[in-house]
């Protein structure tokens, strides 16, 4: 048996760029197992598989070439870009569920995908020192952004990590030290940032590291940039809108927009967005 699995590039910019994602629609007769294999044949960082459900439009499980993950946002996009690209849904408002629950995505008439994502939860913090042995920047120079290194989740775990400006392209991952401090710590990554100037339309610019997951760097990760986008609006006064550039180091440049609503200081939603291009289809032997 052949599985048909539809590529896509998530949070492209004109067409360019973005993160692929493997997506497989009518997988409702595929057992775990076999979802890991596809993956792992696809070999990109997640691959998507939708599934019908009783109460939300659909079910998505996303597996990455080693396990499966709680939710992943490129995938996501990838997922509704494909469906509405093919006549499959119509601009509108739609549900999923997932591991970390049932989430609202809307399909604008353009093709942009946005995506609500998990209210945010600030789950640990780190020194400087600490990180500073980790990627390899000196912990004098992490401190001197004045701004905290937290956990936060919107979905999935990841540290978020600010440099001063003009380091981030200095970094050097050391996939082996990242795997072993993120799986000590049960987070899925680092997400590391640089502010842009004032007059920039950009609002940082961000590099995303996951070798836990076989995942040496992404070019485009939807959960995180959720997740600095309620860093933001907590530490900084940027306003509730935010572009996000990604993947500049790995020459795949992305854009991914995020956006937050809050009540009194308090994150009350939380929503990325992007758009998506598909790539091919390709049939992968189900053994």
């Amino acid at each position: 048996m052949n599985i048909e699995v539809i590529l896509v590039n998530s949070f492209t910019v004109k067409g360019k760029g973005g993160n692929p994602a493997g997506v497989v629609l009518n997988a409702d007769g595929l057992t775990d197992a076999q979802k890991l294999k596809i993956a792992q044949a696809v070999g990109y960082s997640e691959t998507a598989f939708v599934s019908s459900d009783d109460d939300a439009d659909f079910e998505v499980s996303f597996f990455t070439t080693t396990d499966e993950v709680d939710f992943c946002g490129h995938a996501t996009l990838a997922t509704f870009s494909t469906l509405y690209q093919k006549g499959i849904l119509t601009a509108g408002t739609y549900t999923q569920r997932t591991k970390v629950g049932i989430l609202s995505v809307t399909i604008e008439p353009s093709g942009k995908v946005i995506m609500a994502q998990q209210l945010p939860q600030t789950l640990a913090c780190f020194s400087y020192h600490e990180i500073s042995q980790v990627i390899g920047i000196e912990s004098s120079v992490l401190q001197s952004t004045q701004l905290p290194i937290e956990v936060i989740s919107t979905g999935l775990p990841d540290v978020i990590i600010p440099v001063p400006h003009g380091y981030l392209d200095l970094i050097k991952p050391n996939d082996e030290l990242i795997a072993a401090f993120c799986k000590k710590h049960k987070v899925v990554g680092f997400h590391v940032f640089e502010l842009c100037s004032a007059g920039s339309n950009l609002t940082a610019s961000c590099r995303n590291f996951a070798p836990l997951f076989g995942i040496s760097e992404e070019s485009a990760t939807g959960s995180s940039s959720g997740a600095l986008a309620c860093y933001l609006t907590e530490h900084l006064a940027l306003g509730s809108e935010y572009i996000f550039e990604q993947g500049r180091a790995m020459g795949c440049t992305s854009i991914i927009t995020a956006s937050i609503e809050s009540d009194n200081a308090t994150v009350t939603s939380v929503k990325v967005g992007g758009f998506a291009s598909i790539i091919e289809t390709v049939m992968i032997p189900l053994i």
